[in-house]
């Protein structure tokens, strides 16, 4: 099965239909823009606080930051409060091609605020984000949610039909609860359920890890694209192999190389001190599985250096 080209999303037209999803803590500029070379149709900002643009603060800012690659590109902000993330979108919209609004977080303190899963609890509060956004922006409007809260409350279907009525150009299911958080095995049934419900994009997620898993998820749900999220850490190689519909050996070598170039370009963003700290969490991606990999691991932890890190790998990978 060849790749769909393009994906018509209101009036943005993407490459493909393989997306980056917004991972908080991980999709920065440089991770963005690394899966952009391996060819992902539409990238997307970690989650950003609306209330946070508004009272402009330094670390919110930060993740404004894109690359010219990136285009097309997303911004997904999270809120409660309908007027606030109308109007802090309206003033950001010129910089990004879709709005993408987070009701599927599941972090409790998020939950807590009323925001992200815990607007699956509150379809009405949902439909006047949505509303009170498509009626502001001109820039098409996404939601990206859950199965539904928890067991009990599984209403996927009927939230992204309120959704769509409210003005969403798209919306992208996570076949997980709320209360799954990460764990067990993710519904693409509900997935298929939604698709057959509204007639906007919808974009599968949960548990795509391989070139096989993207070809299964598109056969159980017809889904029209599909978003990539823990399946890339440490391999945007699977991007590829996704696009082009064959598996890439990829090396230990391959897999060090990588590593630096992340580092490197991680450095050049954030200045050398930072970075190593930011780089750890990806270097252990990359060697994941690898011979020597808990050794490196111990090592990686203890690294402050660009060049401790290139010793340390080339020590353990050759």
């Amino acid at each position: 099965m060849k790749w769909k080209k393009t994906m018509k999303i209101k009036n943005l037209e993407t490459s493909n239909d393989v997306f980056l999803a917004p991972l908080a803590g991980v999709s920065d500029v440089t991770f963005r823009t690394i899966c952009k070379e391996f060819g992902v149709g539409l990238t997307v900002t970690e989650m950003i606080s609306a209330k946070g643009l508004m009272y402009d603060n330094k670390n919110t800012s930060e993740l404004l930051k894109k690359a010219e690659i990136e285009k097309p590109i997303a911004i997904q902000l999270f809120g409660s409060d309908p007027d606030i993330i109308a109007s802090e979108a309206k003033k950001i919209e010129d910089q990004f091609d879709m709005i993408d609004l987070n009701m599927g977080c599941p972090v409790p303190k998020i939950v807590k605020n009323g925001e992200g899963s815990a607007l699956m609890l509150n379809e009405q509060l949902a439909y006047d984000i949505v509303k009170k956004l498509t009626d502001t922006v001109s820039v098409p409007v996404s939601v990206k949610f859950r199965k539904g809260f928890d067991d009990n409350n599984i209403n996927a279907v009927n939230f992204a039909k309120t959704m769509e009525k409210a003005g969403a150009s798209m919306v992208t299911v996570h076949g997980r609860t709320r209360q799954q958080f990460y764990s067990g095995t993710a519904d693409w049934d509900i997935i298929r359920q939604v698709k057959e419900n509204v007639q906007i994009p919808v974009v599968g997620n949960g548990d795509i890890l391989t070139r096989q898993a993207a070809k299964d998820i598109r056969e159980i749900t017809k889904c029209d694209g599909i978003m990539l999220a823990r399946g890339v850490l440490g391999n945007p190689w699977l991007i590829q192999e996704i696009l082009e519909d064959r598996d890439i050996s990829v090396t230990p070598v391959m897999r060090k190389e990588m590593a630096l170039r992340h580092t490197k370009m991680l450095i050049e963003e954030l200045g050398e001190e930072r970075a190593m700290v930011e780089i750890r969490k990806h270097v252990i991606w990359y060697i994941k599985g690898m011979p020597n990999s808990a050794r490196i691991r111990d090592q990686i932890g203890k690294i402050t250096t660009l060049a401790e890190l290139i010793n340390v790998l080339d020590a353990n990978i050759k």
